[in-house]
């Protein structure tokens, strides 16, 4: 899963500008702009997924957010430029919107380990990130900007794997600490 959303993401943060630039001709200041959107979604996104994750399950949101934004990064590349806008935004909402339940599912799966599994989610996540943006440039070399695109549309279905994830149950509300009075 960290596999197909550090891919489909850095193949957005690192190819989008040249990916609008290519199919639609647009100047370097206006795709700037749809990087802008879409960056903002993600971190939206995260924002959103944490809160989300603790009221309805990480599970439920890890498979949400990265399998349900299939029928999106499938439309992608075959999309006029204001739904390109409008997908890239539900996409980095919708992608991003897992990243704190994904980190919180793992530290679940393995209590008293916070150090250990924070450490290796964000680096496989940035070494995943890093690997992907030098295997996309050398498909985009090879074809084309576009036919990355097309490629990457397909890895959320990776995310297909999340039914395969043990259920760890509804969070339990956390409750908040007794404050014993001063005296």
């Amino acid at each position: 899963m960290i596999f197909s959303k550090s891919f489909y993401t850095t193949s957005l943060n690192s190819y989008y500008t040249f990916y609008l630039i290519s199919r639609f001709d647009l100047s370097i200041e206006t795709a700037q702009i749809y990087l802008f959107a879409f960056l903002a979604s993600v971190a939206v996104g995260t924002l959103i997924g944490g809160p989300v994750g603790d009221r309805i399950g990480r599970k439920a949101v890890i498979w949400v957010s990265i399998v349900g934004v299939l029928p999106f990064t499938l439309v992608l590349p075959y999309a006029n430029l204001f739904w390109t806008g409008i997908l890239t935004v539900v996409i980095g909402m919708t992608l991003a919107s897992a990243s704190s339940a994904i980190i919180v599912y793992a530290l679940e799966l393995v209590p008293g380990r916070i150090g250990m599994v924070a450490g290796l989610f964000f680096g496989l996540s940035f070494g995943m990130a890093g690997i992907g943006a030098a295997v996309l440039g050398r498909v985009a070399d090879a074809t084309s900007i576009a036919t990355v695109y097309q490629l990457c549309a397909f890895l959320p279905a990776i995310g297909l794997l999340t039914a395969l994830l043990p259920d760890l149950g509804r969070p339990k509300p956390i409750a908040a600490p007794k404050l014993r009075p001063a005296g």
